[in-house]
């Protein structure tokens, strides 16, 4: 399985790199709120309702730590086109995105050293995590093909743009393909609960602090949509985990995310074409 994943990972990356420019930045200055606010439920509301989901699912150490891992793992390319299809405010998610994915390096390696740590003591299943391989393998797999991306763009502008556009149309059918591997089992309850609750914290942060629609919807979808390709790519890693079970809630995440959120996105389109 990580033969198939990395090289998704890599191409999401590379496309995520290059689409980003100087002006991708910008709504960290037009609206900050919306970015921090997005960023906050990202980053820290979404760990904590999956810690919630271990703990009251009981999930075994091995799902514990695959459901966090996909909950720590914000974002991904795929996002922007679900903005843009929602009529969500597309240079928004896009900051998001790239803001959450540098994050995410150091965001990453502390929360699941906590979960490790607390799963080994509380189960009695001893869980290593080398912490310097991880940051490594995701600076490989997400820096890397980001920053190349961007020098990519500034290199050959015309053919960055043809080929963002062919990526683009790539995203969605490799994140269902990841998606097909999954065989279903009670994971799906535990996947599905936080998904949706990662959507109802999105529209309760939306209510409490009044954004326009654009931007409620772009929030939504970037706090409910996670990079499964990362969180798989470490659970399947020689280097790191190296456990195909570890990844199945990732997995089964993916296939969730995408049902529900292309729901969401019908569901809105509907609206706006009345």
């Amino acid at each position: 399985m990580i033969w198939i994943v990395m090289p998704i990972l890599i191409v999401l990356m590379f496309m995520l790199g290059i689409g980003l420019t100087k002006e991708s930045f910008s709504e960290i200055r037009t609206q900050p709120w919306s970015v921090a606010v997005g960023l906050f439920g990202q980053l820290v509301i979404l760990p904590c309702v999956a810690f919630l989901m271990g703990r009251l699912f009981n999930l075994p150490p091995v799902y514990f730590m695959g459901l966090m891992l996909v909950a720590c793992s914000p974002g991904g390319s795929s996002s922007n086109v679900f903005s843009m299809l929602a009529g969500g405010n597309v240079a928004l998610s896009v900051t998001m995105t790239a803001c959450s994915s540098i994050i995410t390096l150091f965001t990453l390696p502390l929360i699941m050293t906590f979960v490790a740590n607390y799963l080994s003591v509380s189960s009695g299943v001893v869980i290593s995590l080398p912490v310097g391989k991880l940051m490594m393998q995701n600076i490989v797999l997400i820096f890397v093909p980001m920053i190349l991306g961007i020098v990519f763009r500034m290199v050959k502008p015309s053919w960055a743009s043809a080929c963002e556009k062919v990526l683009k149309k790539c995203a969605f059918p490799a994140l269902m393909l990841l998606a097909l591997i999954a065989d279903f089992s009670s994971l799906g309850l535990s996947a599905g609960a936080l998904i949706l609750c990662a959507m109802l914290v999105g529209q309760m942060f939306n209510r409490i602090f009044k954004f326009s629609k654009s931007v409620s919807r772009t929030i939504n979808i970037e706090i409910g949509m996670q990079n499964a390709a990362q969180a798989i790519a470490i659970a399947t890693s020689p280097f790191i985990f190296n456990d195909g079970h570890m990844a199945l809630p990732a997995i089964i995440y993916a296939l969730l995310m995408n049902v529900i959120l292309l729901t969401y996105v019908w569901l809105i389109r509907r609206s706006l074409a009345k």
